[in-house]
């Protein structure tokens, strides 16, 4: 059974937020602008996406 994925998109930027913000954007394999990264669903992925809801947009 294939694992289910998101796909999260950085729509917003990361200057003057801070550094946790930052770190959690990489952390989730973004870094510039209108990137896309397909990310396995999990709490841990769902918590970090909703630490940067207001940098991201999701799609399932």
């Amino acid at each position: 059974m294939a694992k289910k994925t998101i796909k999260v998109t950085q729509t917003g930027s990361p200057i003057r937020r801070d550094p946790s913000q930052r770190k959690t954007l990489i952390g989730l394999g973004l870094n510039k602008m209108h990137r896309t990264v397909e990310l396995e669903d999990t709490p841990s992925i769902r918590g970090m996406v909703q630490k940067v809801h207001h940098l991201v947009q999701v799609a399932d």
